[in-house]
């Protein structure tokens, strides 16, 4: 898990499937509320709230998993809606290592 960076990620939605292959995983913040969209090793995506900690001290998941970016990117998770609904009214940033 990275921690999010301070600087806003310019992405177009075209660009996110490519930005997120690349780098795995990216902070969006979206009506108040801060999701990390991750992959798990490399084979399946989900969204994680990062106000909400599980067991082990990671963000809880609150989508369920899928295999494909695209698939990842139309699945609803907030209140029926997906990242590229909210993609609009959204701002991202990279998730960089932590120093």
């Amino acid at each position: 898990m990275g921690v999010k960076a301070a600087e806003v990620l310019e992405v177009s939605y075209d660009d996110l499937q490519v930005y997120l292959h690349a780098n795995h995983a990216v902070y969006m913040d979206v009506d108040g509320a801060t999701y990390y969209l991750t992959d798990v090793n490399d084979r399946y995506w989900r969204v994680q709230d990062t106000t909400q900690l599980n067991e082990k001290g990671h963000y809880m998941d609150c989508s369920e998993l899928v295999p494909t970016i695209s698939e990842f990117l139309e699945l609803p998770f907030a209140d029926g809606q997906s990242i590229k609904d909210l993609f609009d009214k959204a701002t991202f940033y990279a998730s960089v290592k932590p120093e």
